[in-house]
């Protein structure tokens, strides 16, 4: 393995690809020893990469990792680092997340970081996101409905089952997919029929999430639940 010295060293490099490669070589380091390295770049005049010791501070989970990432969410010039930010959050799994989160949603101007935002919520498995994504369902951005619905199937939302079943027919294959996967999550009796209509859908890619959600739901016995 590539020591942590040459690592550093490699950080230091005015070669943008070389500094690429020595937060790949990160990979194998532990957390503790990671993230010091990490944390030299976060700032690069690179945003590729900043982008990549961004994403590794949600890999790399040290007590440092929550507040300089929440620091980035919330100051950062660049949307896209604010949005890889955000991502990065929703990898920590660290609940705290969620409230920074949620102003990220509400809050941001860009479309990408919302997006980020609203996928991560779904990350933290925290049910208490169920509002703000019911919210995200109404946006005129399909990446944002599409975002909501697999994240209300990640919190296991069986209250939205109604909500989102609004979208079996949408125009976009994607929608409709990410329906069919968020319903394997959400077992109702509603949900097993819906499927059972997304199955026969012209989109093979969307018939197959719904035939691999229907079989989760089998194993769960579905047709025994009292919801509907």
């Amino acid at each position: 393995m590539i020591s942590l010295e040459k690592i550093a060293a490699q950080l230091e490099s005015e070669n943008t690809r070389e500094r690429m490669m020595a937060l790949a070589s990160l990979r194998d380091v532990p957390a503790a020893e990671a993230v010091p390295l990490i944390k030299k770049v976060l700032n690069d005049e690179s945003l590729q990469v900043r982008s990549m010791a961004v994403f590794a501070l949600g890999i790399k989970q040290t007590e440092e990792c929550y507040p300089l990432l929440v620091r980035l969410l919330e100051t950062d010039p660049d949307y896209g680092i604010r949005a890889d930010a955000a991502g990065a959050l929703g990898y920590l799994e660290d609940k705290r997340a969620f409230e920074p989160l949620v102003r990220a949603f509400y809050e941001d101007t860009d479309w990408l970081v919302r997006f980020s935002a609203a996928v991560a919520l779904g990350n933290l498995k925290d049910p208490r996101a169920e509002q703000v994504l019911l919210q995200a369902l109404e946006s005129n951005e399909t990446v944002l409905i599409q975002a909501a619905i697999a994240a209300l199937g990640e919190i296991k939302a069986i209250k939205s089952v109604e909500a989102i079943l609004r979208f079996a027919q949408s125009e976009d294959w994607l929608i409709r997919q990410r329906l069919a996967e968020a319903l394997g999550n959400l077992p109702t009796l509603k949900s097993l029929s819906a499927l059972k209509y997304l199955e026969k859908d012209s989109h093979p890619q969307v018939a197959e999430a719904a035939r691999i959600s229907l079989q989760r739901l089998s194993e769960m016995n579905i047709s025994t639940n009292s919801e509907s």
